[in-house]
Formats: C-alpha cells, sequence, structure tokens
C-alpha cells in the first residue's frame, strides 16, 4: 500500500504551485478549476510519485493553528534530497530567499539529518538526507 496524495488547502495557489516547482522539483498538472463553486487545484508530482494537491476556495478560513508550535494534526511534509550537502544547501538557499528555517541543519537523536523550514503559507516542511 502507498500513500496515493495528500492535499492542503492554501491561500495563493500560483505561488504555492511555483514555491514548489522551484525548490522541490514538483511537476504541476493543468489544474482543476470549477467556476460555480469557486474551487480550483493542481497536482504537484515529485521524483518518488508521490503527489500533493494544492487547492484553493476562498471561502476556506485560516488555520487557526500556530505555524511555529506543534499541534495534533499533520505537522509537516518531508522531502529526502539525497546527502547531508544537499541538505544544507537547499536550507540555506530558502533562507536566503527568506523562508524561515525553524530548526537545523542537525542531526537528530534517531538519526535523521535534516532542516525544518517554512513554506510561504506557514506549513513546515522537513528537508532530509
Amino acid at each position: 500500500m502507498i500513500i496515493e496524495h495528500l492535499a492542503i488547502w492554501v491561500k495563493d495557489l500560483e505561488d504555492m504551485k511555483s514555491f514548489y516547482q522551484k525548490y522541490f522539483g514538483a511537476r504541476a498538472n493543468r489544474g482543476y478549476f470549477n467556476k460555480d463553486k469557486g474551487f480550483s487545484s493542481y497536482f504537484l508530482s515529485f521524483q518518488s510519485g508521490t503527489r500533493l494537491e494544492i487547492m484553493h476556495m476562498a471561502t476556506i478560513p485560516d488555520s487557526k493553528n500556530d505555524p511555529i508550535k506543534q499541534a495534533i494534526g499533520l505537522i509537516h511534509l518531508a522531502f529526502s534530497v539525497g546527502s547531508i550537502e544537499k541538505v544544507n544547501s537547499l536550507t540555506q538557499r530558502l533562507k536566503t530567499n527568506g523562508f524561515k528555517v525553524l530548526d537545523g541543519p542537525r542531526k537528530t537523536g534517531d538519526g535523521y539529518y535534516e532542516s525544518a523550514v517554512l513554506d510561504p503559507e506557514n506549513n513546515r516542511i522537513e528537508i532530509t538526507i
């Protein structure tokens, strides 16, 4: 069994699509747009075959979770980039481009090498080997 896709609501569909394309190599489909419902989405596909659906609808309220604190529920997406050097490089690139680095890069107690950053809409991203 595999996870087919994850989905997140976003405020700015095009900005989020561009972010995941630019930094994580996502390929976007042509998008789905339903004017009657005011709903739009893209499926973003990654090299592993995993997909992320980003969705927008103006009536969806902002999250009440604080992006810095931990909370019950889905808390992060993790991307494996293949090496310590690539974790370091991508983390520094995101930091240089104004994205918040929450932690790392560092070796964790359970043996991972990772950093934690926020995407443009404050979703947690882990960058791992």
